[in-house]
């Protein structure tokens, strides 16, 4: 399928295509990615790793925009129905996902369109548009973690189609701008507040007795899965101490990411760092590097009885002072709350998960029967914090 959308005189041509031939796919994405600022999950390295570990019965189209010929945006969507809450029979396009819950639980984010920068705005625009009038023949278009300049565009195509639109989850990402701290000129540690700072140069007092703290990056793709499994090892006992799962009960994370660090240590957009005081290693940070932008994707840590040791808040603190010496840009605790982003961040923005479609009588019952389910959700929050009533004696 194919469609012309006109853009200041320009026309760009867009075609949704069954991926027949990723190699083909690989050398348009590599070419495209060099003259765009897409983000590190619209690289190949993450796109060309998620396409190669797709569930079985996937079937990833190709959004492929050209203007004169050059091919200025890429995309992956994939077809998938869904049954809203058992009852609502939902024809969807997800972009960069499958809709298969648990793949899909590897997460995206700054999600969107890699498009060429000397004409993004445009491409984004004529992108959504178009697949807001493909719309016609589906119920939803289902976009997780979008870019801010990514959301903007869907909004916009939304309003000019008169299609109803559901942010699904509203969150925002953190991060350390380290510009900012180079400015202020004293330093990472400096420049947090002062009970934070407090209880970070007080546990690294208590685990200097210890020995020496040291912060090592992985050198090698094959040191870097010995930490990913040491990781793995300290994340799951945490979880489950708490009663959860931990993000490798989910049997794609495993085999996905060790695919990813084979790949993307030699390439340097992968970061595998382990934190010790002497010979007892404290915590893992497993970070994506990606044009100045460390993020960090996931972690594992030794806790203890003793709450003054903060495993997590001293390998973030020593990660950030390592990327500042680095000369990097920023680094970015990424979306998902967790108490240790506002005490370490300075900047955030919002990233949202949204779905869009016609105003159809599914989609408004589907809203109403969310707003229901969100609000049983947070009563019942309310009265698992609320104190119980003394009983009478």
């Amino acid at each position: 399928m194919r469609t012309l959308v006109e853009d200041d005189g320009d026309t760009i041509d867009i075609t949704l295509q069954p991926v027949e031939n990723p190699s083909k796919l690989e050398e348009l994405w590599f070419d495209l990615e060099r003259r765009a600022d897409g983000s590190f999950f619209l690289s190949w390295q993450w796109i060309g790793n998620w396409l190669a570990s797709l569930p079985r019965g996937t079937r990833p189209h190709a959004l492929v925009a050209r203007r004169g010929g050059q091919v200025v945006g890429l995309a992956l969507l994939c077809p998938r129905t869904q049954w809203r809450f058992g009852l609502l029979r939902t024809r969807c396009w997800l972009l960069h996902e499958t809709g298969e819950r648990t793949f899909d639980r590897l997460f995206v984010e700054y999600n969107g369109i890699l498009a060429d920068r000397n004409c993004a705005d445009a491409v984004l625009a004529a992108c959504f548009d178009w697949l807001g009038q493909r719309l016609t023949n589906w119920d939803e278009l289902v976009l997780g973690g979008l870019e801010p300049e990514a959301e903007a565009a869907v909004r916009l195509a939304a309003a000019r189609q008169g299609h109803a639109l559901q942010v699904r989850v509203a969150d925002s990402c953190q991060w350390v701008d380290l510009e900012g701290v180079r400015r202020q000129g004293a330093g990472y540690l400096a420049s947090l507040g002062k009970n934070t700072r407090a209880a970070v140069r007080r546990a690294m007092r208590l685990y200097a007795e210890r020995g020496p703290l040291t912060y090592r990056v992985a050198a090698t793709a094959e040191e870097a899965l010995e930490d990913f499994h040491a990781m793995e090892v300290l994340h799951q006992a945490s979880w489950n101490a708490r009663g959860q799962s931990g993000a490798f009960s989910n049997p794609a994370f495993r085999p996905f990411h060790e695919r990813l660090i084979a790949g993307g240590v030699p390439a340097g957009t992968v970061r595998l760092c382990r934190i010790s005081a002497g010979d007892a290693v404290i915590g893992y940070l497993y970070n994506f590097v990606h044009r100045g932008r460390v993020m960090n994707y996931q972690g594992g840590f030794a806790y203890e009885a003793d709450n003054r040791l903060k495993p997590g808040l001293v390998a973030h603190v020593l990660a950030i002072e390592d990327t500042l010496v680095r000369g990097e840009d920023c680094y970015d605790f990424m979306s998902t709350p967790a108490g240790h982003k506002p005490l370490l961040s300075n900047t955030e923005q919002p990233m949202n998960w949204i779905a869009l479609g016609p105003d159809r009588l599914s989609r408004q019952i589907d809203t109403r029967l969310r707003r229901v389910k969100a609000g049983l959700v947070d009563r019942m929050r309310r009265l698992i914090r609320s104190p119980l009533p003394l009983m009478n004696r």
